[in-house]
């Protein structure tokens, strides 16, 4: 099987530098008509430049079709006019990959309010801006792929990330929810986590395994996840050539009655409410209220 994109246009934000120029230039490699955003800033979101531009150009250079846009991920207006442009010159957008983001770490405790928001603001509600923007074409074209951008930090937290780990584990509770709301529209939604020696990440990779960790060596997950033969609701981990699915899972846990419905009764039953053994990956939340009765009635 040989993975195209020929008569696809796709979107990808934050495609100036690092992964979303690797994931662009592979879409145009493999057929895609490209729009390439980005808002040009440095890695806490102030300032621009036209490195959405360069991108186009090499694309243009190597034989690929490709337009740039500068929309900010957080105005949504914005990104109702990129799509718009995109549809007036090729027609319809049939894949996105949110994949703008910003950092501003710092320990809780010394973080201020704005930087917290603010890194939200461009990761959550910016991929929640750009997905709307698509929504009701892919809706009408029976198509979509849309690719979210997760992160370890949000799967499994890290220290001095409270903003950026919460925007991350946001956006794959937001996947998990598109996908079921899309699924008959054939509308794929899901998750990428990538690990990549980038621009937002040079001074925090020792420098070997910034060789290692590169923007091509997760793009082969980010192109199948939006692929005509993509799965749909994956959280798909992705660096320096190793990828990992994970899963949000829950175990079979304890029914608690009597005097054991209590603080304590959770206290003394832990290890079994915690017991991994014949745990679920359920597909939606409502299987969660079904497998309570499911105790229950057992």
């Amino acid at each position: 099987m040989t993975i195209r994109f020929d008569d696809k246009i796709a979107i990808v934000t934050g495609a100036g530098g690092g992964l979303g120029r690797a994931y662009a230039l592979e879409l145009a490699r493999r057929g895609a008509k490209v729009v390439v955003n980005d808002l040009g800033g440095s890695r806490d979101g102030t300032g621009h430049s036209d490195a959405a531009l360069k991108v186009v150009e090499e694309i243009k250079a190597a034989g690929g079709t490709a337009m740039s846009n500068g929309g900010s991920v957080t105005e949504y207006d914005q990104m109702v006019e990129m799509v718009a442009k995109a549809k007036e010159a090729w027609g319809g957008v049939h894949v996105l990959i949110n994949n703008a983001g910003v950092l501003r770490d710092k320990s809780f405790a010394n973080m201020a309010p704005e930087d917290f928001e603010f890194v939200v603001d461009v990761h959550l509600n910016g991929s929640a801006n750009c997905t709307k923007a698509v929504w009701e074409t892919m809706r009408e074209q029976a198509y979509g792929r849309i690719l979210m951008t997760a992160s370890s930090t949000g799967l499994y937290g890290n220290f001095g990330q409270a903003n950026y780990g919460a925007a991350k584990l946001g956006l794959a509770g937001l996947t998990k929810t598109l996908q079921l709301e899309a699924a008959k529209y054939n509308i794929k939604v899901n998750t990428l986590a990538p690990t990549a020696g980038t621009r937002m990440t040079e001074d925090i990779f020792p420098e070997e395994a910034f060789k290692l960790f590169t923007p091509e060596s997760v793009a082969p997950a980010a192109l199948f996840l939006v692929s005509e033969h993509a799965p749909t609701n994956a959280i798909l981990g992705a660096g320096a050539g190793v990828f990992q699915a994970a899963y949000v899972t829950l175990t079979q846990g304890v029914a608690l009655t009597g005097e054991e419905l209590s603080p304590e009764g959770v206290a003394a039953h832990w290890a079994e409410i915690t017991d991994r053994k014949g745990e679920m990956t359920p597909q939606s939340g409502s299987e969660q209220a079904m497998s309570i009765m499911k105790k229950l009635a057992g």
